[in-house]
């Protein structure tokens, strides 16, 4: 049994693995690519394997990164059946769409300009219809329900805790009269987190496909960083400034709705949380917590709680939800200290970025980011202290106060990846850890080394491997490997553009002599003469 990891590897986003396994081929989601530009173009490659020979997709959960290149693979002609749980195709029902509706947006965008050049216009990756329509495929299970696919391949789906609807995929593969055991562990959720269960710890494994997005940091407590966000929204409410919370529609936002409605019923603090006005401006966080309040049966005991005593955990007095761009536009001419708590939760879509735009200059406002921010992308440069960004081609000073609660992360921490695994009572012979950046699947490979004796892998985009560890080739061509790395270069210089053009507006303007000037303006004309050279070239 082989498996090449199409996405997902030694990088966050676009999670894709392929299993060979007798006269089967199939997939372990199908997610789309974020962040840095060279990922984001990815999305947009052929398939690097034939699409007519997978025979069916296995999906953990409904987030964009592990789902989001499904309406592609429908749209390309893939007819085979997409297994998942029923949750997670209920909110692949809004998602998919929705992600859909973006790519129209944005290649409308880039076709203006292409008939102003009197270029050809380009096509969407896929549009809402193909979202919706990719539906047709899907197929809804429950968890612990045992899948059998031929006399050789079976599984099961197990909660993750990572979302509603999420899943470990447990699978039985029969091969020379012996069943091996390969477990893939989705997005393993942290411990304690509102609405859902803890992830479900499984009894063993042959071997393990793993994450391991936080496989060197640890996160604070839930129960602490509640109080924390509460804190937050009262301190900003009394500067007089927005609280704005860029954050995934789905999963996310709802676990910070359940916990500013457990603080409104305390005593005391309660009138206080209820004065502030709280806008869900996302209509796909607004239909994604619909899906949440239709699906009871995956909640965990205190949400279940709230539910049997006549309280929607999920809606409180001073709740409102926004759907249109009017009434999202309202939200920023309105000077009312209020909480948006809007998508994407790393700024790089959406309505977020408006809100980001009238807010980070101001000095009484607080952006609170409740999430992992990838490389590259607006909310990492945010997070990671840059005084100045572009949203719309417009430099936004970051004057707002920028705070971090890593407790309501979805992923389990280093500590929780590793007390899962400690929890298997049959070790795995040999570990996969996708999902995750390279310094900190270093540090946790290391980790179970040291700790479980295991042998771990750190699988290259599009390597294929046997199960047991064994390197059996890459299939990445050297051509797309150099054009992906002169993108990547443009992209730096960009940013360096950037970042000396605001250094020449501001802070060295009166602290450079001359000659100094003209140094780096002769050093900048060699580097526009190097472009104009490599661009005849391109052509």
């Amino acid at each position: 049994m082989n498996i090449t990891f199409y996405g997902a590897a030694r990088g966050v986003t676009g999670s894709c693995h392929m299993v060979e396994a007798g006269d089967k081929k199939f997939l372990i989601d199908c997610g789309m690519f974020q962040g840095k530009l060279t990922d984001q173009m990815l999305n947009y490659e052929e398939f690097p394997f034939n699409i007519n020979e997978i025979d069916f997709v296995i999906l953990t959960h409904a987030h964009i990164d592990h789902s989001g290149r499904i309406p592609k693979l429908y749209k390309e002609g893939f007819t085979g059946v997409i297994y998942t749980t029923t949750a997670t195709m209920d909110l692949c029902g809004i998602m998919l769409a929705d992600s859909g509706h973006i790519q129209e947006k944005e290649i409308e965008w880039v076709n203006k300009k292409r008939r102003r050049a009197g270029k050809a216009e380009n096509e969407p990756m896929y549009t809402a219809q193909d979202g919706i329509d990719s539906l047709r495929l899907f197929k809804g299970i429950e968890y612990n329900d045992l899948v059998v696919i031929d006399e050789n391949i079976s599984f099961k789906l197990v909660d993750a805790g990572h979302m509603l609807g999420s899943s470990i995929v447990e699978l039985y593969i029969k091969e020379e009269d012996k069943t091996k055991k390969v477990v893939f562990s989705g997005d393993l959720g942290n411990l304690n987190m509102p609405i859902i269960n803890d992830p479900t710890y499984v009894e063993g494994a042959d071997y393990l496909v793993m994450e391991s997005t936080y496989g060197d940091r640890l996160h604070g407590k839930i129960e602490d960083q509640s109080g924390k966000l509460i804190q937050i929204m009262l301190d900003t409410y009394e500067k007089g400034g927005n609280l704005i919370i860029p954050s995934f529609a789905v999963g996310r936002t709802q676990e910070i709705l359940y916990e500013i409605n457990k603080y409104a019923e305390a005593k005391g603090i309660g009138e206080k949380i209820t004065k502030i006005p709280v806008y869900v401006d996302s209509p796909l966080a607004v239909n994604a917590t619909k899906v949440f309040e239709q699906n009871p049966e995956y909640y965990d005991e205190d949400a279940l709680r709230y539910l049997l005593k006549g309280d929607n955990p999920l809606d409180f007095p001073n709740l409102h939800f926004v759907t249109s761009s009017e009434e999202s536009k309202a939200l920023n001419e309105d000077l009312t200290p209020k909480v948006i708590i809007s998508a994407s939760g790393m700024c790089e879509v959406g309505r977020i970025k408006h809100h980001l735009k009238h807010n980070l200059y101001r000095p009484e406002s607080t952006i609170l980011f409740v999430g992992f921010q990838a490389e590259g992308t607006l909310g990492k440069k945010i997070l990671s202290g840059e005084k100045i960004v572009k949203i719309f081609g417009e430099e936004i000073a970051v004057n707002a106060e920028v705070k971090y609660l890593d407790a309501f992360s979805g992923h389990a921490d280093k500590n929780g990846l590793l007390t899962w695994l400690k929890n298997m009572k049959e070790k795995p012979k040999n570990i996969f850890l996708v999902h995750g950046e390279y310094t900190g699947q270093q540090a946790l490979k290391n980790s179970i080394k040291e700790e479980l004796k295991v042998n771990v892998v750190i699988p290259n985009y599009q390597e294929t491997y046997t199960v047991e560890g064994e390197l059996l080739g890459n299939s990445v061509s050297k051509y797309k490997s150099t054009r992906f790395d002169i993108l990547e270069m443009l992209s730096f210089l960009k940013e360096d553009v950037d970042e000396m053009t605001n250094k020449i507006k501001g802070e060295i303007k009166n602290n450079v002599d001359t000659n100094e000037l003209k140094e780096i303006y002769t050093k900048l004309l060699s580097v526009k003469e190097a472009l104009v050279n490599a661009k005849k070239q391109s052509k």
